[in-house]
């Protein structure tokens, strides 16, 4: 395995725990409550231009993958697609690129 996609996989393990911890921190404080923490993705104009930043990411990037899948035959770039919808871009962005640089 390369450096570049070693780096790739360890952004990707990073992307998934490091936010993962943030969010099951606030869950557990606030009873688990999902439209708790959409309120709070809200809660001012900076959450919200964060939100919609992040939403438009994900978007570009699952775009991205399903052309870069259909034209490659690569079906395995597709986990990128809920690891960034379940756990964020900063886990699916590197995940995909991880998967796309394997060697043929």
């Amino acid at each position: 395995m390369t450096a570049l996609r070693m780096i790739y996989l360890a952004m990707a393990i990073w992307g998934a725990v490091h936010p993962m911890y943030w969010f099951i921190t606030w869950f557990t404080q606030n009873e688990w409550s999902l439209m708790a923490m959409v309120d709070a993705w809200h809660a001012n104009a900076a959450t919200s231009g964060l939100v919609w930043d992040l939403t438009i990411a994900a978007l570009a990037l699952t775009l991205f993958v399903l052309v870069e899948t259909w034209q490659r035959r690569r079906f395995s770039g597709l986990l990128a697609i809920p690891a960034t919808f379940c756990i964020g871009v900063s886990c699916g962005l590197p995940l995909y690129l991880f998967l796309r640089t394997r060697p043929d």
